[in-house]
């Protein structure tokens, strides 16, 4: 009984974080035109270190550790702009071969099923 009840959880915890996700992304409009993406993108980047630092800040005051200082993180730039249409043609000719392929490997696998019993 505990074990479907932790398995109902689980699935209600991943649940909840995947649906956050999509919320997120659909809130945020970074399905729409990539440069609202590539603003979000350089917004996360000039964001997410100082508050980082400000979090580590805050463990090392309430704990007593002392984490060592990292180095700064590269400065990355990423066209997303370039990189989205092929990302796209590739997703979507994976999924039209997709039931082809799915196909094809059902008859080798039943072949060699059949090539093993007798």
């Amino acid at each position: 009984m505990v074990a479907q009840v932790w398995l109902l959880m689980r699935f209600l915890i991943k649940g909840s974080v995947a649906g956050g996700a999509v919320y997120l992304v659909y809130d945020q409009e970074l399905l729409g035109p990539s440069d609202k993406s590539e603003a979000a993108l350089r917004k996360a980047g000039e964001v997410v270190p100082p508050a980082m630092y400000q979090f580590s800040q805050y463990v090392c005051d309430q704990t007593g550790l002392q984490i060592p200082k990292l180095p700064a993180p590269p400065k990355i730039y990423f066209p997303i702009r370039d990189s989205w249409n092929s990302g796209v043609i590739t997703v979507i000719s994976a999924l039209s071969v997709a039931p082809t392929k799915a196909c094809e490997y059902s008859k080798e696998g039943w072949e060699y099923v059949k090539g093993r019993t007798k």
